[in-house]
């Protein structure tokens, strides 16, 4: 009988399963029973009674066969709640099943047993809403899980499922895997296909996972990735990506270590750790440290009301009435852009973003790899939002995003590796990479992980 999920990661889940050491259905009622004792609030929805079917039925010779896995609410899956985590969306009902999920499920064997908490339209870097309250991070209860992707990383860093999926528009991949010690992988724009229905505008948008270990996202992208139609920008697709880990050549590759990647504002306790790790891996990697520093235009404006186009069209015919449903965010950003954007607004928000793609462009004309860090800080109060004082502070939003969002403007891959946790809480290390080079970002995360490596699940999470 198995008391407790699995604490390793999912690769290593499969391997047990392939073993006779457990069995998916084992596994699936341990999963069940942790995530209704969790106090971690990760979950917003549970499939119980189909997954129970799945497991029963599942084929452990495929990638993720048997895997219970966690899906992000702002993903669809046919038949279950689409709503946006917005109580304006409460009661619809998806449609269609997601490319990537469909992926997932088909040809890697996943049991898809409920939807993650996500933040409002994935607009925030946190992990609270009005439709389901706060998700804690299992570092430490009472602080964010980070966001968009907040209830994906409490359910894998809280020990509630292996691995889940994720999605990156301005960092909310990495930073809540920042924010809960694990291994956020986003990668090069397009490497893993968005549709059906693809929301072309702005850009920004990646889809993926929130993973314990390098192997287990590796095993996502060869499972996932490649081109669909429904995706115009979708890349083609490349074989071996668990296959090919650690075989290739770091040696004499250039790297900056730039902690405040020239924008934020960074808490010296996290530049510190940041530093160390940075040159802990060149050492290790065999990488030649450079100084360049970065000069990024300011993005967040940019950024906000390139996403808001989106969101006002998902809104279309409900707002302005809806406004007492949205979060208080969300609602004065659309005030905000209804009377400010423009054709001239449009413009210069499309010469920041070319400005950034240069930026980005010069950066790797000098340097083949970036490191900053994933987060200015660590975790922060869970309840506190952008408009909210605590202790007489405030928690800035956009300098929580000033490190992430330059990435996805430009389209290039960027991974948080877990690093030496500072009070308690973790700290990520942020590498940017070139386009198309995601295979060599998971490389320099495996040297992390096998010199340095972090905790798979949080402190304290029963086993």
């Amino acid at each position: 009988m198995t008391d407790a999920p699995w604490a390793g990661d999912a690769c290593s889940l499969v391997d047990a399963f392939r073993a006779g050491e457990r069995s998916p259905v084992e596994e699936l009622d341990a999963t069940l029973a942790a995530i209704g004792a969790s106090s971690l609030n990760a979950f917003s929805f549970l499939d119980p009674d189909r997954a129970r079917e799945r497991a029963a039925a599942a084929d452990v010779s495929l990638p993720f066969g048997g895997v219970p896995v966690g899906v992000k609410e702002l993903n669809r899956v046919e038949g279950w709640p689409e709503t946006d985590a917005c109580l304006v969306f409460a009661d619809r009902i998806a449609d269609c099943t997601d490319t990537m999920l469909e992926r997932l499920r088909g040809d890697g064997g996943a049991n898809f047993v409920g939807l993650t908490t996500a933040s409002e339209f994935g607009g925030l870097n946190i992990s609270t809403s009005k439709l389901n309250g706060i998700t804690h991070n299992p570092w430490r209860e009472g602080c964010t899980a980070g966001g968009s992707s907040g209830g994906s990383s409490a359910a894998v860093a809280g020990g509630l499922v292996t691995i889940a999926s994720g999605g990156d528009g301005g960092g909310s991949i990495r930073i809540p895997a920042g924010f809960n010690g694990l291994l956020g992988m986003k990668g090069t724009a397009g490497r893993i296909p968005r549709g059906p229905r693809t929301l072309i505008h702005p850009l920004t948008v990646v889809a993926g996972c929130q993973a314990r270990s390098v192997r287990d996202a590796a095993r996502w992208y060869d499972v996932t990735s490649g081109y669909d139609a429904r995706d115009p920008y979708s890349l083609p697709r490349v074989e071996g990506w668990e296959a090919g880990l650690g075989t290739h050549d770091l040696t004499g590759k250039r790297v900056a270590i730039v902690p405040d990647l020239g924008t934020a504002i960074v808490a010296p306790g996290v530049a510190d750790r940041v530093v160390a790790a940075g040159e802990a891996l060149a050492r290790d990697a065999g990488l030649t440290v450079v100084d360049v520093r970065p000069e990024f235009p300011s993005l967040g404006i940019s950024w906000m009301l390139g996403n808001l186009v989106g969101l006002r069209k998902t809104l279309d015919g409900l707002w302005p009435e809806c406004r007492d449903q949205l979060t208080k965010e969300t609602a004065f950003g659309l005030e905000m852009a209804e009377s400010m954007y423009d054709l001239a607004t449009a413009a210069e928000g499309e010469a920041a973003r070319t400005a950034a793609n240069e930026a980005m462009a010069d950066v790797f004309e000098q340097v083949d790899f970036l490191i900053c860090a994933t987060n200015p800080d660590t975790a922060f109060p869970a309840h506190i939002s952008s408009n909210t004082r605590v202790a007489g502070e405030k928690v800035d939003m956009a300098n929580n995003g000033a490190l992430t969002i330059p990435a996805n403007i430009s389209g290039n891959p960027a991974v948080s590796i877990p690093v030496e946790p500072l009070d308690g809480l973790p700290v990520g290390m942020q590498v940017i990479g070139r386009h198309h080079e995601d295979a060599l970002l998971l490389d320099l995360a495996l040297v992390v992980e096998r010199s340095a490596p972090w905790p798979l699940v949080a402190p304290g999470t029963p086993s």
